[in-house]
């Protein structure tokens, strides 16, 4: 089968790879209908996640058709559309019964790893470095998905594939990103990247209830998605002073919760600018935390730091803001189990607009490699990338 696979720091390749096979009791095998290129495959592709080995396949955003079930399967059928969550989840250890699905503690099949890193292991991840198991993505078409009695869902009737393919990552990261906002009403919120996820929480945090909604970024097209999205205020990072503008909106008030979906490969020009910006993106090359400290300067004492943006390894963090302003720090990968049905439902009334985000569709995976470097780049207006290679 075709795959688009990693074979170092910005060589991305469309690779011939063995089909995958039944291995275990819980497995389904699915064909491909569409699947994504996200914010986060961008980190593997810049280097800057570690444990990805030469030929892995990418991809943790996909959807398909069930084709192949292992013996004694009774969840799905052959022939059933099924959505499948970036995390794969055993359902029975004591994170997944307490509904924490993206630490779940045992389908990580490189736990170990993970623990010598954080602490404790994480979920296992599809398409997402051997550290969070080494599964093959679903940049491809055909996917193993293990443990498929769990996590995923099958596709109700009447809902096309572009309406229901981000509920695997980035529809409900957003939602988090904001859920963790703890929004009631009346709410400024505001959010560093208005990439895919930071649509998606500009839509969560409007439909949740919040007043104003700050839009921070500096691509103009996703710019102009965000205050069709739902944005009442857009700062153009690149052009505005960040935080005296925040000031400025919230009458010197500050945020009441920020949210940071931009995460490790964050530009120099949050928070700084000119000649320093240039220097120290070009010097720090991982880990740059430039959103995230201006959104904890930006929130108001007592608010709500929110961190959907990937984050992978130590970062210089302003605990002296964190401690005397008194804020409460909230992140986490998605537990995306968690909003399935009701983000399905959602989307169903028409809460949500799934589909004008995306600006680039292939039916061919030879594309990706170029496709990938259109998103990394931000060129020819791109915001998301969807490929449908059935």
């Amino acid at each position: 089968m075709k795959a688009l696979c990693w074979h170092g720091k910005g060589d991305i390749r469309c690779d011939t790879v063995p089909d995958p096979t039944i291995e275990d009791s819980r497995d389904v095998i699915i064909k491909v209908t569409s699947c994504a290129i996200c914010g986060s495959d961008l980190h593997l592709m810049d280097g800057q996640m570690p444990t990805m080995k030469s030929g892995d396949v990418l991809g943790h955003e996909f959807m398909g058709e069930v084709v192949e079930t292992a013996p004694g399967f009774t969840k799905f059928r052959k022939g059933d559309r099924i959505v499948v969550p970036f995390n794969i989840n055993c359902g029975e250890c004591r994170q997944c019964r307490l509904g924490n699905w993206s630490v779940c503690q045992r389908s990580n099949r490189n736990a170990e790893m993970a623990a010598a890193q954080f602490g404790y292991t994480t979920a296992g991840l599809f398409g997402y470095s051997h550290i969070t198991g080494g599964y093959w993505g679903g940049q491809a078409e055909y996917v193993r998905v293990p443990m498929a009695d769990v996590a995923p869902m099958k596709v109700p009737d009447g809902m096309d594939d572009e309406s229901v393919l981000f509920l695997t990552d980035i529809l409900p990261t957003g939602w988090q990103g904001a859920e963790h906002c703890e929004i009631q009403g009346g709410e400024i919120i505001a959010v560093w990247g208005a990439g895919p996820v930071g649509l998606f929480a500009i839509q969560s945090a409007k439909i949740m209830g919040a007043e104003r909604i700050i839009a921070i970024d500096t691509v103009p097209e996703r710019l102009a998605l965000a205050r069709k999205y739902g944005a009442t205020d857009i700062i153009d990072y690149a052009q505005d002073d960040v935080f005296a503008r925040i000031k400025e909106i919230s009458r010197g008030e500050g945020a009441d919760a920020v949210i940071d979906c931009v995460g490790m490969e964050a530009s120099a020009g949050h928070g700084l600018s000119g000649v320093i910006a240039t220097l120290q993106e070009k010097l720090t090359s991982t880990e740059r935390p430039y959103a995230l400290t201006e959104a904890i300067k930006a929130v108001r004492p007592c608010g709500i730091v929110s961190v959907p943006g990937v984050y992978g390894g130590p970062i210089p963090v302003n605990m002296g803001s964190i401690v005397q302003k008194g804020l409460t720090l909230k992140s986490g990968q998605t537990h995306v189990k968690r909003y399935l049905e009701p983000l399905t439902k959602l989307i169903q009334e028409g809460k949500f607009d799934t589909a004008s985000l995306i600006t680039h569709r292939s039916t061919d995976l030879a594309d990706g490699p170029d496709l990938y470097k259109t998103f990394r780049d931000k060129k020819d207006g791109c915001v998301k990338v969807v490929f449908h290679p059935s």
